[in-house]
């Protein structure tokens, strides 16, 4: 992971945008990634290095954090 995703930085329940697409990745209990098998409740931090954004194919290392709403 980048140093732009710092791990230190990114909670569990960020939710994370693409900067690409707008595709906002959250890890919210009742959603996941059907199309990669990621499970529900997933943080950004702990996807599998090789996910991508689902909507544009853009890398982890494009999405920056949301603030908290």
């Amino acid at each position: 992971m980048s140093a732009m995703l710092d791990s230190q930085r990114i909670q569990d329940d960020t939710r994370m945008e693409c900067r690409i697409c707008w595709y906002v990745y959250d890890p919210d209990p009742a959603l996941g990634d059907e199309l990669e098998q990621i499970p529900a409740g997933t943080s950004f931090t702990s996807l599998p290095s090789r996910w991508s954004c689902p909507q544009c194919n853009a890398a982890q290392e494009m999405f920056l954090p949301l603030a908290n709403e």
